[in-house]
């Protein structure tokens, strides 16, 4: 009966494009090679197509590895077989030694294997050839926080599946680890009570998680439940080690689970404890939390939570993206090397005025916002140095030469405009003029024009009037070239730091690296309440997207200058921000907010998060 449905099912969908004849490996020693009982009766539901690095029905042909992550099964001498790529996040299957009307398929499924999109990329043996192949499809989505898995079907007179590819989560670790190998473990949310028992939720240092149950008796359960969606829903994550309390024992614990799946690019993934007592049917569970390994790793892992791999950006925020990535990594965390090319491969053609920004991208991360493209150098700035891959220096200084085409000394003496309307002088634009041509003169060897600019923009910054008396920067200068008097805004105060800093660095001038200091000292009193750095949106949380963002330029311009001074004061500054952070303003799942001192109201999005992974990472 079941062969018959499926093979009606086939009938019915839409038949793929169908592959070259393709060769496999043949099985692995040891392993059996009978067929894989047939699959079981849940329900086959729609597939709509998913993208990753690449969207659903690549050609095999394009994949960038190939790997065979299960046994192959035999189906009346045909060989089925599960190819895998981790590089592409992608699975296909093919049938050999078959004959002509013999199909392959691939199921895939988002809930453990309970239910499954059947059918994906069906192909059937055409007439004179011996085999076929599916075409690609992506085992994973993180985009929109699922966790796959797949396996290949066929069809030869008889239906039989492989293996689902990847059941179990790995990290450091991998699910169904004994808790005795826990590293520096905590509890990260207050247990919960139920009949007099006690259920507790741990993880560790290597993001791995666990629940128990105490102070009960014999047959009391106790598992964990795991969320790729922070909590909104866990299917294929429920009732995870599952376990009853022994006759004569009082408590009991799971095995670990991981809460990274670094190879289905999956980050930040909830878990919670829950647990039963013998005697009822209703069960009590924690509340959803994420480990913390470490503060960086915490903030940076519900980061990239928000980051959407097809579109290869942080959603909605373009400038913002830039600062984001950089803050990733600033972050030095090596799991997430790939998102720095994957955004630079997928962004560095041009958009539409409304896909990217309301302007359009000309390519090259240029637009008529000025400053939003000198982010964007910055970051590929940052890209070179984490990756010594001369491509990122290269369009840093493409972009760096756009904008020098706005420096313009008729107005105000010099200066670099804010739009190319040019209506406007302000210090974000010329704080990161100065520390992008300073960075590109010292990482381009013999060079002398980057490095002219650069002094002459910091000596004209310098003296431009955008520093007022109590050694803060405001917002820009008028149209007469006075200071304006507009808001103090920490990321200009901060690039005001980074840019000095740098053009020390690039020439050995004392000066810059005293103006530098002043602008940092002068922030430390001026920009701070109870010794907290605060944006003036902060205590009515009235901050715009583009705010939300400052305070982590800052701090991350700070840390830059206290490599340069190891001045204790800047160190010490930096980590009281971090410690502000961590005890006030962060949530169970790590996600941080606006208001590093905490209270409400408050805010809380990626940008603030990104803003915020940037005070924890201190000198």
């Amino acid at each position: 009966m079941l062969h018959l449905l499926v093979t009606l099912l086939m009938v019915l969908a839409p038949a793929a494009p169908p592959g070259t004849a393709t060769a496999a490996p043949p099985s692995p020693a040891g392993l059996p090679s009978a067929p894989a009982a047939p699959p079981s009766t849940a329900p086959l539901v729609a597939a709509a197509a998913v993208c990753l690095l690449s969207c659903d029905t690549l050609d095999p042909s394009r994949a960038q590895q190939e790997t065979f992550p299960v046994p192959e099964r035999l189906i009346n001498g045909r060989r089925l077989v599960l190819h895998a790529s981790d590089r592409d996040g992608m699975a296909w299957a093919s049938i050999d030694n078959g004959v002509t009307g013999d199909s392959v398929w691939l199921d895939r499924s988002w809930d453990g294997g309970a239910t499954w999109e059947g059918l994906l990329g069906r192909a059937s043996i055409p007439g004179t050839w011996t085999g076929t192949r599916t075409l690609m499809y992506n085992v994973t989505d993180p985009g929109h926080h699922r966790r796959g898995l797949l396996r290949a079907c066929g069809d030869a007179r008889a239906v039989t599946c492989t293996d689902w590819i990847y059941p179990t989560v790995c990290d450091v670790l991998c699910d169904r680890t004994s808790p005795t190998q826990a590293l520096n473990p905590v509890q990260p949310v207050p247990p919960t009570t139920l009949y007099g028992r006690t259920i507790r939720l741990q993880t560790d240092a290597n993001g791995m998680a666990w629940a128990s149950i105490e102070a009960g008796g014999a047959g009391d359960e106790v598992w964990l439940d795991r969320s790729w969606d922070a909590g909104v829903s866990w299917p294929g994550g429920s009732s995870l080690g599952r376990t009853a309390t022994p006759a004569g024992a009082t408590t009991t614990r799971t095995s670990m689970f991981a809460t990274r799946d670094p190879r289905g690019r999956h980050y930040g993934g909830a878990v919670r404890a829950c647990g039963r007592e013998a005697a009822h049917q209703e069960g009590s569970c924690t509340a959803w939390a994420r480990p913390t390994p470490s503060r960086a790793r915490a903030a940076a892992d519900a980061l990239l939570y928000d980051y959407e791999p097809s579109t290869a950006w942080w959603q909605s925020s373009w400038w913002n993206s830039a600062t984001t990535l950089t803050a990733v990594m600033d972050s030095g965390i090596r799991d997430y090397d790939w998102v720095i090319a994957r955004t630079f491969d997928v962004n560095r053609v041009p958009f539409a005025a409304g896909q990217r920004s309301t302007d359009p991208i000309e390519g090259d991360f240029i637009s008529r916002s000025i400053d939003d493209s000198a982010w964007w150098g910055l970051a590929w700035v940052a890209a070179y140095d984490y990756t010594q891959d001369r491509r990122y220096l290269t369009m840093a200084t493409t972009i760096a030469t756009y904008v020098h085409q706005y420096w313009d000394t008729r107005t105000c003496g010099g200066g670099v405009w804010w739009d190319r309307e040019r209506t406007y002088k302000n210090a974000v634009t010329n704080g990161q003029y100065v520390r992008l041509t300073a960075s590109i003169s010292r990482r381009t060897p013999g060079d002398t024009v980057w490095l002219q600019r650069a002094r002459t923009a910091a000596d004209w910054y310098l003296a431009s009037g955008m520093i007022n008396a109590s050694g803060l920067v405001n917002d820009g200068i008028t149209q007469d070239c006075r200071n304006n008097g507009q808001t103090v805004w920490t990321y200009n105060q901060g690039l005001g730091i980074g840019g000095l800093t740098e053009i020390y660095r690039a020439t050995g001038d004392a000066k810059y690296l005293t103006a530098a200091k002043r602008l940092a000292d002068s922030a430390i009193t001026g920009l701070t309440r109870n010794g907290v750095l605060t944006e003036s949106c902060d205590p009515n949380a009235n901050c715009d997207d583009n705010q939300k963002q400052f305070k982590g330029i800052f701090m991350r311009y700070l840390n830059d200058l206290y490599k340069a001074t190891n001045a204790v004061v800047y160190q010490q500054f930096a980590r009281q921000q971090s410690d502000a952070v961590w005890a006030s303003d962060r949530d169970a799942l790590n996600r941080i907010g606006q208001r590093w001192s905490g209270g409400t109201p408050n805010q809380r999005d990626w940008r603030t998060q990104a803003s915020g992974l940037n005070a924890v990472l201190t000198g």
